[in-house]
């Protein structure tokens, strides 16, 4: 349970996080090798993506991004699915693989800035293993709730909250997940009081959203779109700040007066430690060649992505700060997976 000295805390850890955007990496900078660079790619780069296939939003990017990789450096990219322990050993690989452009990472918020608060053992450090390459994107969460529980937009579920404290369940795919946090979010920044309801499906939870055994979702965009454009669940509000291109009717809690209420899982590509730096920059201007082609960009905000790119220094500078936002979360939710 949130308690007032936790919601009182969680600003001040927010300030941190933006004090730590400002700083930027801390690692030494790798030697440039223009000779690395030139030569790269003479055979097929693979992006381990630390969850499994199947269509999930983080495979589904990952395979639109990788196609358009290969149509720019004339070589296969293979994506080599890593699921396991919340994306640990999907990263724990890649960091163990060797620093020469040919084995990239594709993670995500999770992974990277909850993980570490999460488990007391975790086989790889975000910062240090890795050198970032691109911040790609972010699909942000959504509140949704069942169509029979009466609130029509977020003014109104904050009432709703407030007059009945712990008679309200929301769902997420697990303890710790971007469902689960998001929610924490909300009730440090509001005081409601809701009972989280951890599944281990996101098909689960949102079955139990329609027949209203829960009552509420901060789930993916990606994940309930259809479902709101189908009428089956009431949308109050994208957890961003800027409108999701697949449900861009919907306003963001931004627009609605809570310009705190930001929270997605954000996606980034990085190198083993100690990868050329001309090959990191070389990584890094495909990427945001591919981010900033209509076509490719198109087919991700298509996936439900929300497009960034720019320099490597932006991914280190959002994953510290992320850390250090996420590790308040999860300390407010009381919550620790070992």
């Amino acid at each position: 349970m949130t308690t007032r000295r936790g919601a009182l805390l969680l600003p001040a850890a927010l300030c941190a996080a933006a004090a730590a955007r400002a700083q930027g990496p801390s690692a030494p900078v790798p030697t440039v090798s223009p000779d690395a660079a030139a030569a790269w790619p003479n055979r097929p780069v693979r992006i381990i993506v630390p969850a499994p296939g199947g269509g999930g939003t983080a495979d589904s990017l990952t395979r639109i991004f990788a196609q358009e990789l290969e149509k720019r450096i004339g070589q296969r990219v293979l994506v080599d699915n890593r699921g396991g322990a919340n994306g640990n050993v999907g990263a724990a690989a890649a960091a163990r693989s060797a620093p020469d452009g040919y084995t990239l990472l594709w993670s995500w918020a999770g992974t990277l800035a909850t993980n570490p608060a999460l488990y007391r053992d975790l086989p790889f450090d975000p910062e240090r293993d890795f050198d970032p390459v691109v911040l790609v994107g972010n699909v942000p969460n959504i509140l949704v709730v069942n169509r029979q529980l009466g609130p029509r937009d977020l003014a109104g579920f904050g009432a709703y909250t407030r007059a009945n404290p712990g008679a309200l369940n929301f769902g997420s795919t697990g303890n710790g997940s971007s469902m689960h946090l998001a929610g924490e979010l909300y009730k440090s920044l509001t005081g409601a009081q809701m009972t989280h309801v951890p599944y281990t499906a996101p098909a689960a939870a949102v079955t139990d959203l329609l027949s209203g055994r829960i009552q509420a979702m901060f789930n993916l965009v990606t994940g309930v779109a259809a479902h709101v454009r189908a009428g089956e669940v009431v949308p109050l509000a994208v957890l961003s700040e800027r409108r999701a291109p697949q449900l861009p009717e919907v306003p963001t809690a931004v627009e609605l007066g809570m310009p705190g209420l930001v929270f997605g899982t954000w996606f980034g590509i990085l190198a083993p430690r100690g990868t050329d730096a001309g090959l990191v920059r070389r990584l890094n201007a495909l990427s945001n060649d591919i981010l900033g082609d209509p076509g490719g960009r198109a087919r991700l905000e298509a996936a439900g992505l929300e497009v960034y790119g720019g320099p490597p220094e932006r991914l280190a500078q959002h994953l510290r700060a992320e850390i250090a936002r996420h590790a308040e979360l999860v300390r407010v939710s009381g919550v620790r997976l070992d």
